[in-house]
């Protein structure tokens, strides 16, 4: 099992660092995908509940540390995402296209859900997403259509990733 965590952290550094540094600041993208929460629903559908919330609590942390969003935000966030996910554990068929594409349209929906009662409790603080505004949209389109392609990529890596008591025979 640590071996799958140091593993993920690994991956969760990429994906923040793409996030963070390299999409953040191309000025001509209205929003790009989420990576950071793909791997974390890829991780917590394939090592359950409390391994998705471990990951989703990292990779929030990691992206509070570098980004300007309010710090502890997109802990709680992706915290409570990679538990759902976590849900899903031996229930979904993560091999799916389609399935992940819906993986990845319900993550988004959930995320703008919970950014938007955050924001409820602290409106000062906190930018929400306007659901039917055109960056929303974008984000929605981006992650339904990387979500597959994401879960795809990490497949091969799955003997590093995925705990060994969870690994399918």
């Amino acid at each position: 099992m640590i071996r799958s965590y140091v593993s993920g952290i690994l991956c969760l550094i990429f994906f923040v660092l793409l996030e963070s540094a390299l999409l953040a600041n191309i000025s001509f993208f209205p929003a790009f995908p989420d990576f950071v929460m793909m791997f974390v629903l890829y991780f917590s559908v394939r090592n359950g509940k409390v391994a998705g919330q471990t990951m989703g609590f990292a990779g929030g942390l990691l992206l509070d540390l570098l980004s300007g969003a309010p710090f502890g935000m997109s802990c709680v966030v992706r915290t409570i995402l990679g538990y759902a996910g976590g849900i899903f554990h031996n229930l979904m068929n993560y091999q799916s296209f389609f399935v992940n594409m819906v993986a990845g349209f319900l993550a988004t929906l959930a995320k703008a859900a919970l950014i938007y009662g955050i924001s409820l409790l602290f409106p000062r603080h906190v930018n929400h997403y306007h659901i039917f505004s055109s960056v929303f949209v974008l984000e929605l389109a981006l992650n339904t259509v990387f979500t597959p392609i994401v879960f795809r990529l990490l497949r091969p890596f799955d003997s590093f990733i995925v705990a060994p008591d969870r690994r399918l025979p």
